[in-house]
């Protein structure tokens, strides 16, 4: 006999379709972008009436949910403060409290972004920040506000992220990402705007992970990426295979030198192309932001000399997405580090120099040879708050960056070296070091190098017709040219000849 349900419960479907819903981004202690017109969004019945009201404004808004059932409104906002209340009412209602109005920054990467302020136990290389616990009992900010990102792996982009707003305290800034803090922290200090911090990066991802599908498919540069993760999930039964062999040879004999089998990428990782752009970017647009800051690319190491098209192409892809062309985008050079090579720094510094509104923080001062996760957060954070407030907060006088390499000319047997940021031009810590001169033949050898003014020159007693100059071009090099502003020059070449990763796509 067929049970009868109640009617109450039949129903209950159908009721809750009706409600109106708001994505994670719209909840208490949210921060909204200040002097624009932010977009509010959320899902609704199709076809339902949707009423807007915010605290700033007298007037409400309406808007009528799609046939899909999601709402769109633009609201303006007037300048930093709060708090607010913000409504919407469908066939239900719901508040939001304690809103701001102020700066909203996305703050994106891999481990080094998500490094957070904290040990966290079990962590492995994640060992905190210098002086953890000082900075902690400090982070009384009301009006810094964090949104985490849940992590997630998404075939198709998602409507919506996982995650909450938290109000910055000593409580809570533990697992925050630390280089997102600190530049938090000082752009709030500074400017004395509450700031919202929106924190989406995983460890050990590529640049690919976080850039849309179509992007990759379309240029042929890119293709490659797509191409090699697809032949992966068809050879992933020949590698378990291959695996449980290797393990069996392993077990009868520990002495084997045969190596491991090479992994293919699976449906479910994190560095599969497109899916964390999916899973943990598309949820966060049309959300309206200040600026996005970024630090990324250890992962796309071993094809560098590609990372040059593909980062710009992540950043106009974010860029399309948000409808924002001009939207600043700050990231920050790779430390020196055993694993990485110069050319991973060259393609960070070639995507500033050719990609309007982006920036550079260059932290070859505050790099570990051994250990990939530097402690110092700190400099990195003010790093890139350097480049925010001189051109997003009206500090232009404000030096923002180190010198960075312009043009050589040939003088009797010398380079001389003309630099941008070049105020000052400094030495610490002895005699300029990690210059390498090379003639016609291509052959490096290590130079002497002395500042003239704002120039450097350059020479060795065994080139007698200089060629080409590199600076800082190792893998993990601790070079010592400064400006007046105590900002380090960034590694760079002025040749343009082939290089390992060149190729490599």
């Amino acid at each position: 006999m067929r049970h009868k349900l109640p009617l109450l419960l039949l129903l209950a479907p159908f009721a809750s379709r009706a409600d109106v819903t708001l994505p994670a981004l719209m909840t208490d202690n949210m921060v909204l972008q200040q002097k624009t017109n932010v977009a509010l969004w959320g899902w609704a019945e199709p076809g339902e009436v949707v009423t807007v009201t915010v605290g700033w404004q007298k007037a409400p808004r309406k808007v009528v949910a799609d046939k899909e059932g999601k709402w769109l409104v633009r609201v303006p906002t007037g300048k930093a403060g709060g708090p607010y209340t913000l409504q919407v009412q469908g066939n239900n209602q719901l508040t939001i409290n304690n809103v701001m109005l102020g700066e909203v920054w996305l703050c994106s990467g891999q481990s080094n972004m998500n490094f957070p302020v904290t040990k966290r136990p079990n962590s492995g290389s994640y060992t905190g920040i210098i002086n953890a616990e000082e900075v902690i009992l400090k982070a009384n900010y009301p009006n810094i506000r964090m949104f985490t990102v849940v992590q997630k792996v998404a075939d198709a982009p998602e409507r919506d992220v996982q995650g909450s707003w938290a109000v910055c305290s000593p409580e809570t800034v533990g697992n925050f990402s630390a280089v997102a803090y600190f530049f938090g922290q000082e752009i709030h200090e500074k400017t004395k705007v509450p700031m919202g911090l929106i924190h989406s990066s995983w460890g050990g991802t590529p640049a690919e992970s976080w850039t849309r599908k179509d992007v990759l498919e379309k240029d042929p540069e890119l293709r490659p990426i797509l191409t090699r993760y697809e032949q992966g999930l068809t050879q992933r039964p020949a590698y378990e295979t291959a695996l449980a062999a290797w393990k069996q040879e392993r077990e009868a004999n520990p002495q084997t030198t045969r190596p491991k089998p090479a992994e293919p990428l699976s449906a479910t990782s994190n560095k599969s192309p497109y899916k964390l752009y999916n899973g943990m970017i598309k949820g966060l647009i049309p959300y309206t932001l200040r600026g996005v800051i970024w630090y990324q690319g250890e992962s796309n190491a071993e094809r560098a000399y590609q990372y040059r098209k593909l980062f710009p192409a992540l950043i106009a892809n974010w860029r399309q997405e948000w409808q924002q062309p001009t939207l600043p985008f700050y990231f920050v050079q790779i430390a020196p580090n055993r694993s990485q090579n110069p050319e991973i720094r060259e393609s960070q510094l070639v995507t500033m120099q050719t990609v309007p509104h982006t920036g550079m923080a260059v932290i070859t001062d505050a790099g570990d040879s051994l250990d990939i996760h530097p402690r110092n957060k700190q400099v990195v954070g003010h790093r890139l708050a350097l480049w925010a407030l001189s051109h997003e907060y009206g500090q232009t006088k404000l030096p923002y960056s180190g010198p960075i390499y312009e043009s050589m000319k040939v003088e009797n047997g010398k380079a001389r070296l003309q630099f941008k940021y070049a105020d000052g031009l400094q030495a610490k810590g002895g005699p300029l070091r990690k210059f390498s001169v090379a003639g016609p033949d291509s052959v490096f050898v290590p130079a002497q190098a002395q500042i003239q003014g704002n120039t450097v020159v350059v020479w060795s007693e065994k080139v007698k017709q200089p060629v080409a100059v590199r600076f800082g071009w190792s893998i993990s090099p601790e070079p010592n040219l400064y400006n007046a502003a105590g900002l380090p020059a960034s590694p760079f070449r002025t040749d343009t000849w082939p290089t390992p990763t060149q190729g490599k796509n």
